[in-house]
């Protein structure tokens, strides 16, 4: 499979001005710190993320795998500010055969990515492109079936236009993921930010060094020094990571409120989060108090968990260009007629013992893994209700919507399935 891990012609050079004011100043903040550090390696990378995996994030959403063109076209992935390639290379990994595209403004990041993906084999899983281009500027490539954004969109003078730029290369019914800062869980790090901007310390290497001179110095029992030992240091050992937390010249956070409306404007429709469990009630509450959150509509579930844990420090979601269809399997007859797959996303496989999508233990039953080796074993687009299992058909429908809710189980519907 070919892939072009360089930078054409027409893209290698901004020979204009930017389409947003921050691109210069960012552009060169990461061709100082490449982001993220992780450090290179040969062969796959470590473990997964599900959320790169195309069928299993339209799954989590939607409650079946990505729709396939009927021309059997692959599928188009764009990754909108790569950084140094882990998001890309998972992609490729996860989404073999795709056809994708990474792109951002830093031509020493981009270096970085190439090298990346070229070790770890990622340009012979899928067709990768990767192009020193601005998000802003992409007229042309959609659309695509998949767009991963992930911490990009609140570097940018304005994230509005990146949003309905991303928006504008969606197919219908196409996913974007984003993740995107929250003001509750960044208070000390803003404060921090602001006390360095306010000494003059720069953006660079003396900023660096400063930086974190401040944060050893300042009194032991200081609230932002505790914070940062508490709770960044190790994820700030790199120094890519601690420039991108404490120096970065460009940064917009949101609170649910301007989240949702920062998400209207652009005509999408929220998905849902991508660490739903963070925003489930039950992981603060229990008894009557629950039960009052319960009660709740899913955005006051939201805002109340956002006023009870100030330690949220991100919102990571999927957004979908409407008309999103999504898929019910209450149904016995639909899900037995579904063909299914076994999510990738999984540790441990052929095995009952897995590491689930989140990467937390998973015991399968007997007949869960019965039904699972069943479907390895038969052809592909093979129906749930045909595996050659010998079990009643509800036994097979029960097994089946239990392996779906574990997500082990995805599935494709019929057309007639749909909710």
């Amino acid at each position: 499979m070919k892939s072009s891990l360089g930078c054409g012609a027409a893209s290698c050079a901004m020979t204009q001005a930017p389409a947003d004011a921050a691109t210069p100043v960012v552009s060169a903040f990461y061709d100082t710190f490449p982001y993220p550090g992780d450090p290179l390696q040969d062969g796959p990378p470590p473990g997964y993320n599900w959320r790169w995996c195309v069928d299993a994030a339209y799954a989590a959403c939607t409650g079946a795998v990505a729709p396939r063109s009927a021309d059997g076209a692959p599928l188009r992935v764009l990754d909108a500010g790569c950084g140094t390639g882990v998001s890309t290379d998972y992609l490729a990994h996860l989404n073999p055969g795709a056809e994708i595209l990474a792109v951002d403004i830093s031509p020493g990041t981009l270096e970085v990515a190439r090298e990346r993906v070229r070790r770890s084999g990622g340009h012979q899983q899928a067709q990768v492109r990767i192009e020193n281009r601005s998000l802003l500027e992409l007229e042309g490539e959609g659309p695509f079936d998949y767009i991963n954004s992930v911490g990009v969109l609140h570097h940018l003078r304005q994230p509005e236009a990146g949003l309905k730029a991303l928006a504008a290369l969606l197919k219908p019914g196409a996913l974007l993921h984003l993740f995107l800062y929250a003001d509750g869980g960044r208070w000390e790090i803003h404060r921090t930010q602001r006390a360095l901007t306010a000494m003059g310390v720069g953006t660079g290497e003396q900023g660096l060094r400063l930086g974190r001179q401040l944060l050893a110095e300042l009194p032991e029992h200081n609230r932002l020094r505790r914070h940062h030992e508490q709770r960044w240091a190790i994820d700030c050992a790199a120094d890519a990571n601690f420039a991108d937390m404490y120096l970065h010249p460009q940064e917009t956070s949101y609170n649910l409120e301007r989240l949702m409306a920062f998400v209207a404007a652009a005509d999408l429709e929220f998905a849902g989060f991508s660490n739903p469990q963070v925003w489930d009630p039950a992981r603060l509450l229990q008894g009557e108090l629950l039960d009052r959150a319960r009660a709740l509509p899913p955005l006051q579930q939201w805002q109340l968990v956002e006023d009870l844990d100030p330690d949220i420090s991100h919102f990571e979601f999927f957004l979908a260009k409407p008309p999103l269809q999504r898929w019910s399997w209450d149904d016995d007859a639909a899900l037995l007629a579904a063909a299914g797959q076994r999510n990738p996303c999984l540790w441990g496989w052929p095995g009952a013992a897995l590491l689930d999508s989140d990467m937390a233990p998973l015991d399968l039953s007997a007949d869960g893994l019965a039904l699972m080796q069943a479907l390895e074993q038969a052809p592909a687009a093979t129906p749930i209700g045909r595996l050659p299992l010998g079990w009643p058909e509800g036994q097979i429908a029960s097994v089946a919507r239990e392996l779906r809710d574990q997500r082990v189980l995805l599935l494709q519907p019929l057309a007639r399935n749909a909710a």
